[in-house]
């Protein structure tokens, strides 16, 4: 087949996007029954996950704070739902295994990570550059903000309110990217760019019951950095299993090859 041939081959165009289904309004509630329901299956290595990116943001929090004060640190934070995707990509296979009938071990937890490594690592520097990206419109932010290290509280609201109308366009694109295609790579033998159209497809498609999505998320989050960052221990394992039935719900996957965990495994 030539190129001119291979470009206008249909089979090939449906290749570039996996097909979606129609999610209900409140189609994220039963996501996070679901989710509840295999953190308490398989507490002990969700619970492991959630204490290690306890640890990262303590870490990540303090020097913010050390380095650049309360502008770096509400950056950081804000920056934070860039990264959570990754930080919950392997507890995905937690769910898969538990779906698959078997005992979710934390050694199968990271056999799942080598698996899609590659596709793990470019996805990780989009995520990257997006965060970068938005952590440099939050200094630029400041820069119309110059209030010293004791700024008024009139003055942080009003730092807060732009800089969270800027940063809602980077996590809007964020979020469409990275909520179908991480659970994607993480169980299809599937390119990035395959996973990230199918997953923005999705999201288009449904904007209804993503937006519902997206607030719960933000909520359960902002639970957690309330709590000073103990609600994670829990959250994050929680709505990591939770994205995983819903990309099941919401991606025809049945065609793709399974990455598998097992030669058993095929889902």
């Amino acid at each position: 087949m030539s190129d001119r041939d291979h470009q206008h081959d249909p089979r090939m165009r449906r290749n570039q996007l996996v097909a979606c289904r129609k999610l209900s309004l409140w189609a994220a509630l039963s996501w996070l029954a679901l989710g509840w329901k295999d953190l308490m299956r398989a507490p002990g290595v969700s619970l492991l996950y959630g204490l290690l990116v306890f640890l990262v943001s303590v870490l990540v929090t303090w020097l913010s704070w050390k380095l650049g004060g309360y502008v770096l640190l509400i950056s950081a934070l804000s920056g934070f739902i860039f990264v959570a995707p990754l930080l919950a990509f392997a507890l995905y296979s937690v769910s898969r295994q538990l779906e698959l009938g078997q005992t979710a071990s934390l050694s199968h937890t990271f056999q799942a990570i080598r698996r899609p490594l590659s596709n793990s690592a470019v996805f990780t520097l989009i995520l990257l550059v997006i965060f970068l990206l938005w952590a440099r419109a939050g200094m630029m932010v400041q820069v119309f903000f110059p209030y010293g290290k004791d700024p008024e509280w009139e003055h942080v609201v009003s730092f807060l309110l732009i800089g969270s109308a800027v940063g809602s366009l980077f996590a809007g694109v964020s979020f469409a990217a990275s909520v179908f295609a991480l659970p994607m790579l993480a169980n299809r033998n599937i390119d990035v760019i395959t996973a990230v159209i199918s997953s923005i497809n999705a999201v288009l498609r449904n904007k209804p019951a993503m937006l519902v999505w997206a607030i719960l998320i933000c909520i359960l989050t902002l639970v957690g950095f309330l709590t000073a960052g103990l609600g994670l221990i829990v959250i994050i394992p929680w709505l990591a299993c939770s994205s995983w039935h819903g990309y099941r719900e919401a991606i025809d996957v049945s065609t793709l090859q399974t990455l598998a965990i097992k030669s058993t495994s095929s889902i």
